[in-house]
Order: structure tokens, then sequence, then C-alpha cells
């Protein structure tokens, strides 16, 4: 059986925070197998929060590692669930500065590229997956504009037409940086249930991958 060569990619800690769960759980995954899954080898890379080096170091890694399959993840505070997001589009509009102070407003990821690009990942497959493996999971329709979006769209844009499964996954708050925000209160879970969760997503997507199925025809619409 061939490998399979997973990418897994979190962010550096933003806006005054010391911990960022995207990049705890990838981590934390660097270099393990995939329990009850053959042939599967991940690889964990850290992003910067920064719109102007985000994209090279992306785009680094993604040459030195040629993955099969890549799930870059991001910290969505407000997220109660596995947040697995359907579309990526073009513009960046930060409501913060990122991590060396830029601030763009209605600039495009890439200029003269579509729209937007669509997950390449089974989204609804994954999602019914982690509910029935008992963790809360649901399509989201939106990945912000801030440089999570900028990633997943450069990632969709990079990959596009070359056969590998790739998208993106926003996590909930780690309960030490919920007890530390100012406001109301905000969902959180500990990073062994995250690391788990995400455990269990790469676990469905390398099976979905070896099957050679098509995603699940379920909904995942929203109202709102």
């Amino acid at each position: 059986m061939a490998v399979v060569r997973i990418l897994v990619t979190g962010f550096e800690p933003f806006n005054g925070q010391s911990l960022n769960p995207s990049w705890e759980v990838a981590r934390a995954l660097h270099g393990l197998p995939l329990q009850g899954v053959r042939g599967a080898q991940i690889t964990a890379v850290q992003l910067p929060c920064v719109f102007a080096t985000a994209l090279p170091n992306l785009q680094q890694a993604l040459a030195e590692h040629r993955p099969d399959i890549v799930l870059a993840l991001g910290q969505a505070e407000g997220r109660c669930d596995f947040s697995v997001e359907r579309v990526a589009i073009n513009v960046q509009d930060a409501r913060i500065p990122d991590n060396a102070g830029a601030q763009p407003i209605d600039v495009p990821v890439i200029a003269g590229g579509p729209a937007a690009y669509f997950s390449t990942l089974p989204i609804k497959t994954l999602v019914a997956g982690l509910k029935a493996a008992g963790y809360p999971a649901s399509v989201s329709q939106t990945a912000g504009t801030f440089v999570c979006n900028q990633v997943f769209y450069a990632l969709q844009h990079t990959l596009a037409g070359l056969g590998v499964h790739s998208g993106f996954m926003h996590l909930p708050l780690l309960p030490e940086q919920a007890a530390q925000w100012k406001g109301p209160t905000l969902p959180s879970w500990p990073a062994p249930f995250q690391i788990a969760g995400v455990t269990e997503a790469l676990a469905l997507l390398v099976a979905q991958r070896q099957q050679g199925r098509g995603d699940a025809a379920i909904t995942g619409g929203a109202l709102n």
C-alpha cells in the first residue's frame, strides 16, 4: 500500500495570545501514526499569522512535503465545534492587524484569481464521521477574511487540478484562552479532545481517499 502523505498546518498565536489551538493540535500529531490506518505519514508545519509571509511558508511546505492530503487548521473564537469550511474567497479584509501590524482591507488574496474556491475534502462525509464518533462538527460557509481564509484560498489555488485533497477546519479556543478572554464566556475544548477529534478527521480522510469514494449526499446547509 502506498504511503499517504498528510500535511497539517496550524498558526502561531495572534492578537496578543500565547496559544493557538490549531498549532497545539498540529504539532501534537507531527510524525504520529494514525491508529487503525496503515500507510499514513503526518507532517505538521506552523504558519505565521502574517499576511506577507503565511503564503510563502505554505508554498515551501507544499513543495517540500508533496502531500496527498492537506488539512489546514485555524482558531475561531466563538465556534463550538469542528467547523469544516466549504469555501475560501479571494479577499483579505482584516478586522484586526496581523502579527506584523498589517491590516489589509478589501485586498485580493491573489490578484486576478477566481472569486472563490471550494474545499476538495469530502466535507459532509467528514462532518458525519466526526459526529458518529462523538465529536461536534458542522459544515461552515465562511472561513472569514483574515489570514485563515488567505491560507485556505491560496492552498486551493495552488493545488487546483492536482488531485490533492485539501481544505480548512476551524477549531474552538482552548480553556486556557477562554479563561483569559475579556467579555462573554466563549466555548472551549481541552487540547486532548481537539487532538483526538482531528486525529479522527485525518483517519476519515485517508479512508475516503483510499476507497476512492465521493462526498456524502447529505445536507450541510444553514438558514443564517
